[in-house]
């Protein structure tokens, strides 16, 4: 046993006893991080805008701080890049992350110094919750590899700009930094099918024991390794024990990642974001991911079936209830107030609180009315799985059809298949049947004759990929997104099938 997996009991002793103190009582662990907030916030731009010397209680916050997405908080990004300090939060951010937005281009998020924490501590933690559960520090004795955008940082108005995940890699602790790949003359490559390449050429041959990254990616990083060596991965790492995700729901990606391996490995989710670190999974046993109330961040919550309306009520972590979607609202020490980031979650647990991802507040199909949510067409999906078990799906999206050239319109399911169902017209039932037990205005369409049942297009092997390509975005954190209430991804991928 080396000297890290042995000290590393320890701290990670400490850590989840730290953690219990405010796990249980996670109203009070808000309260004071609201109270710091404001008094840290008070002096700057933001704050005198806002009047936040005012503010004392939640309700005058709310009253103060309205919700806002990226084009709201832009003039004080616009400011910050001009080069004025003390804007959203005292002096100027450390770090803006970059990030793609889909309908305000470019995003800089800013990330200070008293926020960075929140994103390296959170990591580090995620690892020693599981270390303390299962007593296995054996991984960090051989290679680690987080397979992440480039860590190379562009400048303006003299703060380093660049991907959170590139960030990220200049805080791996130095304990960690000498068994990390890739080393980092291969991470700055842009070209991420040059660099996957390289990357195999650096681990290929060491003993890689924790492998960390967004599933379709690391998937292409294990295809690549099969194609070079014919073995199953456990074959080539033999001491492959951990195996760290976040970004997307792992489910529908579980069956071909772990046929690749060949074995069964425990796995640990993040809900890492830009924005802030959001939660981590603590448990192996438990379902959920445990949200972090002691962060950084002061959490509000939105019933998404009341987000888009005029005066929707914002929730504090006391007032959730279980198995209910909400959008998530952050107001943190990077200088981000009443931040709506986009994301939908719904807890399972409230002793503590743990939640799910449950996908994106703006990606759903609603072009008939039926507002099916990420997170039904990913049950539904992974249901059908479960009946078709020789099924190994790759990636997938979904659009509606609203003018076909015959018959009513329907939801195209657009899935690349790394081994296709026996019967892909029963698969296809399975997953409408399914939508329709989930979503009951789906289950109205239907049976009203309104939409057809949807239709099944199988695609390709390395559609996705190439469809990614053509976009700049192969690789690193970007995703496909389950769902569009247009034709634009759907179209995209036709054409780069058809050679279009």
């Amino acid at each position: 046993m080396g000297i890290r997996s042995v000290l590393s009991k320890p701290l990670a002793k400490w850590v989840v006893e730290r953690q219990r103190e405010w796990m249980y009582r996670p109203a009070e662990a808000q309260q004071r991080w609201m109270q710091r907030l404001i008094k840290g916030g008070q002096n700057t731009v933001f704050g005198r805008d806002h009047r936040l010397t005012d503010v004392r209680t939640v309700e005058e916050f709310r009253q103060a701080v309205p919700v806002r997405d990226y084009e709201d908080l832009k003039p004080y990004i616009e400011q910050i890049l001009n080069g004025d300090s003390d804007v959203l939060w005292k002096g100027k951010p450390l770090y803006l992350a970059k990030t793609s937005g889909t309908t305000s281009g470019t995003k800089y998020i800013p990330i200070t110094r008293d926020s960075i924490p929140n994103h390296i501590d959170s990591a580090r933690d995620a690892l020693l919750n599981y270390i303390h559960e299962t007593g296995n520090g054996a991984f960090l004795d051989g290679k680690l590899i987080f397979l992440s955008g480039s860590p190379e940082l562009d400048q303006k108005a003299g703060i380093h700009v660049g991907r959170l995940s590139g960030i990220a890699n200049h805080h791996v602790p130095g304990y960690l930094r000498t068994n990390q790949l890739p080393s980092y003359e291969t991470n700055v490559i842009d070209d991420w099918e040059t660099k996957l390449e390289r990357i195999i050429d650096e681990t290929i041959d060491q003993p890689m024991s924790l492998i960390s990254g967004i599933p379709p990616w690391v998937q292409m990083y294990f295809d690549r390794i099969q194609e070079r060596t014919g073995k199953k991965i456990k074959d080539v790492f033999p001491d492959f024990s951990v195996f760290v995700y976040g970004g997307v729901n792992f489910e529908p990606y579980r069956a071909k990642l772990f046929d690749s391996i060949g074995k069964r490995i425990d796995s640990i989710e993040t809900y890492p974001a830009s924005e802030g670190f959001i939660a981590f999974q603590d448990s192996q046993t438990e379902e959920g991911l445990l949200m972090l109330l002691d962060s950084g961040i002061f959490f509000e919550f939105i019933a998404a079936d009341e987000y888009f309306s005029d005066n929707p009520r914002r929730l504090t972590i006391d007032e959730v209830e279980l198995n209910k979607n909400y959008a998530v609202i952050i107001n943190n020490n990077a200088g981000l107030w009443g931040y709506s980031i986009g994301d939908t979650v719904k807890f399972v647990s409230r002793d503590p609180y743990r939640l799910l991802v449950t996908g994106r507040i703006k990606h759903f199909i609603s072009a008939f009315g039926e507002h099916v949510i990420g997170e039904e067409v990913e049950k539904a999906l992974t249901d059908a799985m479960s009946k078709h078990p020789e099924t190994e799906v790759v990636e997938f999206t979904v659009a509606p059809m609203v003018s076909p050239a015959e018959g009513l319109p329907y939801h195209e399911w657009l899935v690349e298949f790394a081994t296709p169902p026996h019967n892909p017209a029963q698969f296809a039932r399975d997953v409408d049947t399914r939508l329709t037990q989930l979503n009951v205005y789906y289950d109205d369409l239907i049976t009203g004759s309104i939409l057809q049942p949807l239709r099944l297009t199988s695609l390709p092997r390395g559609a996705f990929q190439q469809y990614m390509k053509s976009l700049g975005k192969l690789g690193g954190q970007n995703k496909v997104p389950r769902l569009s209430n247009d034709r634009k991804i759907a179209d995209g991928l036709m054409g780069v099938v058809s050679g279009k």
